[in-house]
This record gives C-alpha cells, sequence and structure tokens, in this order.
C-alpha cells in the first residue's frame, strides 16, 4: 500500500468522520479505507483514531498528524497538477453536477461544443436538482443557479438567469392580465418547487423596493417543464426560468406579465473545491462557460 494512498484516507476518514463515507470520495470500499488507516498507524506507531461501534473519533496524535500532514497533501497535489498541465494537450476526467433542467436544456449542448473541442478529457455529468455534496462525492465542479450558501467552495459567476412570469393567451382571455403584482392574489399560480421559496414570489416595486408576494394555486411540480405544460394548457400562471419560458414566449403561445416589475435575474455559478492549484481540465472547461454564457446569455 503506497504511502500518500494511507495519508489521503487518513485526512478523508477525519474530515468525513467515517470510513465508509471516506471510502465513497476516494472510490473505495469501507474494509480498504480501514486496511489504509491500520496501516498508517503501523507504520507511524501510533493510533490515530479512537474506534467503537459506535462512534469513530481521532486522537490527540492523530489530530496533530492531521495538521501537518494536509499542507504536505495539497503542496504534493499542486506540484502534481502543475506538471501535468505542462503538458500541450490537456487530458484528465471531469465530474460535473448541474440542474436537471438547465443541464438538459441548455448545459448539455454546450458541454458537447467543449467536448469537440477537447478530445482526451473524459466528461462524466450528473444532471439533477439534488444538491450534492461536491467534495463528499468527488465531483471536480458544479453549476448552481440562484442565490449560493456560504461554505467553503469558490464561485465564479458564468452569467444570469432571467425568471419570467407568463401565462397562455387562453387563460388571460377567461381570467384576465394582472396590471401589477398585487393582483396575483386572484389568480390561480403554478409553483416550481425548485426555487428556494416557490409559495412567495419575488418582485420589485416602483420605488426599487424588493418584495414578495405570497402565491396560491392547485398545481405544484419539482420540474418547470411541467410547469410550463401546466402554464400552457391554461391552468395558471407560472414563474419559470428564461431559458424555459423564451421558446413559448417567442411563438406566441405563452405571455409575458409583470415585466416592469420583474425581480433581478439569479445567478449562473460554477462551484469547485479550493485549491492552490486549479486543474488545467477544471480551467479551461470554466473559462469555456463562461465565454459562451457571455456570448449566449440563457433566457
Amino acid at each position: 500500500m503506497d504511502r500518500l494512498d494511507c495519508d489521503r484516507m487518513f485526512v478523508a476518514v477525519l474530515e468525513i468522520g467515517s470510513f465508509a463515507g471516506a471510502a465513497v470520495r476516494l472510490g473505495t470500499s469501507s474494509s480498504q479505507a480501514s486496511k489504509l488507516v491500520s496501516r498508517l498507524e503501523q507504520q507511524l506507531g501510533v493510533q490515530l483514531f479512537r474506534r467503537s461501534t459506535r462512534a469513530l473519533s481521532p486522537t490527540e496524535v492523530g489530530r496533530a498528524y492531521y495538521a501537518r500532514v494536509k499542507p504536505l497533501l495539497e503542496a504534493f497535489d499542486t506540484l502534481d497538477a502543475s506538471v501535468r498541465d505542462s503538458a500541450t494537450t490537456p487530458t484528465g476526467r471531469l465530474k460535473i453536477s448541474a440542474p436537471g433542467t438547465f443541464g438538459t436544456a441548455v448545459l448539455a449542448g454546450v458541454l458537447v461544443g467543449f467536448a469537440r473541442l477537447y478530445p482526451l478529457i473524459e466528461l462524466d455529468v450528473n444532471f439533477s436538482d439534488r444538491a450534492v455534496n461536491i467534495v463528499d462525492e468527488g465531483f471536480d465542479m458544479a453549476i448552481r443557479i440562484g442565490k449560493l450558501d456560504d461554505s467553503s467552495l469558490i464561485a465564479r459567476r458564468l452569467g444570469d438567469v432571467p425568471v419570467r412570469v407568463a401565462a397562455s393567451p387562453a387563460y388571460l382571455l377567461q381570467h384576465g392580465t394582472p396590471q401589477h403584482w398585487r393582483d396575483l392574489a386572484a389568480h390561480a399560480c403554478i409553483s416550481d418547487t425548485n426555487f428556494r421559496d416557490p409559495w412567495h414570489w419575488p418582485f420589485v416595486t416602483s420605488c426599487g423596493e424588493p418584495v414578495a408576494m405570497p402565491i396560491r394555486g392547485r398545481l405544484c411540480f419539482s420540474n418547470t417543464e411541467a410547469c410550463l405544460q401546466a402554464a400552457l394548457a391554461g391552468l395558471g400562471i407560472a414563474r419559470l426560468p428564461g431559458f424555459i419560458a423564451a421558446p413559448a414566449l417567442q411563438r406566441g403561445d405563452m405571455i409575458a406579465l409583470l415585466e416592469a416589475f420583474a425581480a433581478p435575474p439569479l445567478g449562473l455559478f460554477a462551484l469547485y473545491p479550493p485549491a492552490r492549484h486549479l486543474a488545467q481540465k477544471t480551467r479551461l472547461l470554466i473559462d469555456y462557460l463562461a465565454d459562451y454564457f457571455r456570448q449566449h446569455p440563457p433566457g
């Protein structure tokens, strides 16, 4: 067993708090994780963890060793990455997480273009609205839309995603067209539960103050395309990301509402773990996405 493998597993176990979680991060089995840490303890002649059937906790020596070995591993990874990046042709595997609908509707085509440009970079892309743990689940980066939670991750803004309030002509003919955000109280609204607060729609007053309008309606979906289909069927007013609403608006199948009170667009971000040296493959993709969305705003 390589000493670096043992040290990396020790760091992962201490940070996550379990052999199973550390095994998932490093792509191995729980039994192998335990063997690597035991081998390290044998080599050092010390106990790094206190083990019981219910708990796993670092010893004082284990915490001290972690404080010394973690920077050494980071320095080694930086050296390794810088040498690899000196190669003229970028290679390697990129594991990416992205929101489901945005991924299939927008991002997939952009990634295909990147794959053509860099044929030796492998892409492993997970389209899901689940908020993955980037570090623990082994992702190199993630694409996120909206307000970001505070974390140790580094975020780079790639662009803006406008959100449109819209309804079908048939619905507006039957129920009338709201002229003010307060008018939504008298309308059936279709909620997308992927939004942070789907039951309060944000607007900006004529004075520029942000407001949140409580909405009501009998339909809610955890998928924005389903919300669009319900709105197209005349079942209510929907709040949709611009990249989903735009085609229907352009065809005239949907009519944009309350544009004078529209809230600021949501941010589109690339998130990645902090590192002294960002891997070339990751940097290339983030730069490619930033350039693309600068020229082709999503929505």
